[in-house]
């Protein structure tokens, strides 16, 4: 078993496909920096991440693959699945090697894997964009927070940006323990000192937080949901499939 250890970044995976053709040595696994060693290998190559190495083998592959193909990558990568690593890798391989475009080839395993999750992920996208709600806190800063199932915060911001532009606004993953912040000119990823506080695992600002207005919006906006639903027509099955329960806990009109 040949073992190919990286430091667990996009660029990195990029990195190690250059070496692995420039050695003719292909890894039958891609592990962590940190991650033990199995039992049995027969030899193991540290693969340092050079960035000019990662942009030749992106080029490459801007070459093959069309734009949706190549958001499949990001989104696999973001799915943090511990698969998602070596799946990548013998994908892009075989991307680099085939004489032309195989992104739709759905009988190659790595290429339905990819676009399997890859569609897991966009799908979780949208769930945060639908689902996120925001508490104006007292200092004007609208908080909204999620435990979304992969790693996708990345992917929304720009539709945050775009949509909020004039309001200062910090979205933050409970599950992953960071967030990013905008303060009306750019957005910066953060992290806080204190994360294990009530707010940052559960998502509910304490009252002495909010806008001294926030309460009265959240009670006129959960008296909007309740007058427009029909009762009649409630069909409990399709509005848990179209609203999954694991969101309920940071939505407003559910409280």
């Amino acid at each position: 078993m040949i073992i190919f250890q990286y430091d667990h970044t996009f660029e990195g995976i990029l990195s190690a496909l250059f070496d692995a053709y420039s050695r003719k040595t292909f890894p039958d696994l891609l592990l962590p920096e940190k991650e033990p060693l199995p039992l049995f290998y027969d030899s193991v190559f540290h693969v340092v991440t050079d960035n000019k190495k990662a942009e030749r083998v992106w080029t490459a592959l801007k070459k093959k693959l069309s734009r949706g193909a190549l958001s499949q990558l990001t989104y696999c990568w973001l799915s943090e699945k511990p698969e998602a690593p070596l799946l990548l890798f013998n994908y892009m391989r075989k991307i680099v090697i085939a004489p032309h475009s195989i992104e739709t080839n759905f009988s190659d395993p790595d290429i339905l894997a990819i676009t399997q999750l890859g569609k897991k992920v966009s799908s979780e996208q949208h769930r945060v964009l639908q689902f996120m709600r925001f508490q104006k806190t007292y200092n004007g800063i609208y908080y909204g927070a999620m435990a979304p199932l992969y790693n996708v915060f990345p992917l929304t911001i720009s539709h945050f940006q775009n949509r909020f532009s004039d309001q200062p606004w910090l979205i933050y993953d409970t599950k992953r323990k960071y967030g990013y912040y905008y303060d009306q000119n750019t957005v910066s990823e953060i992290t806080f000192e204190f994360p294990e506080q009530s707010h940052f695992t559960t998502g509910k600002l304490n009252d002495s937080l909010l806008d001294k207005k926030e309460k009265l919006f959240q009670t006129l906006w959960k008296s909007y949901f309740d007058s427009i639903c029909i009762k009649e027509r409630l069909n409990p099955i399709k509005h848990k499939k179209d609203m999954p329960v694991r969101f309920w806990k940071y939505l407003t009109e559910k409280q």
